[in-house]
């Protein structure tokens, strides 16, 4: 990982970073003001930030569903890629759900998507399903992937 990184609860500082990030990061990128409310006004979530030098690099988050944890984004920076800041990032949003006693995660992710699901393989989850036409731009199907946490 960089030296320096800092992993930390998103605040409003972090906001400007953030849409960069989401703008650089995904086809359909969410709006200023949804992630704004959902960042800050959601009592249901949790948002981490990485932060270099001041700069969030690459957040990630959860909504808190029942028992369990729906990850709703892992983004990082283009220029940060693949220097273990997604992988920092998910550990903070395991920790913060085994921390709430949740007893699984779940998260959609591109069936293309390769280098995210193998970093999600990574960490325990496996795939769950498929959502078929999930993703608008191009109607790809989603994987649904599962971590268990705890035994039922």
């Amino acid at each position: 990982m960089i030296d320096g990184l800092e992993i930390v609860r998103a605040s409003e500082e972090h906001i400007d970073d953030i849409v960069e990030v989401e703008n650089l990061s995904f086809k359909i990128p969410w709006s200023r003001q949804s992630i704004t409310d959902e960042f800050l006004h959601n009592e249901n979530a949790v948002y981490f930030c990485a932060v270099l030098n001041g700069k969030a690099v690459g957040y990630a988050g959860m909504w808190h569903v029942c028992d369990e944890g729906h990850i709703t984004n892992i983004a990082v920076h283009p220029e940060f890629r693949r220097s273990g800041i997604g992988s920092a990032l998910m550990e903070a949003l395991i920790a913060a759900a085994e921390e709430r006693g949740l007893t699984a995660l779940t998260l959609e992710v591109r069936k293309s998507n390769h280098g995210a699901r193998s970093m999600y393989a990574k960490y325990g989850f496996e795939d769950g399903g498929m959502r078929k036409a999930y993703y608008a731009d191009n109607n790809e199907d989603a994987v649904i992937m599962w971590k268990r946490l705890k035994k039922f």
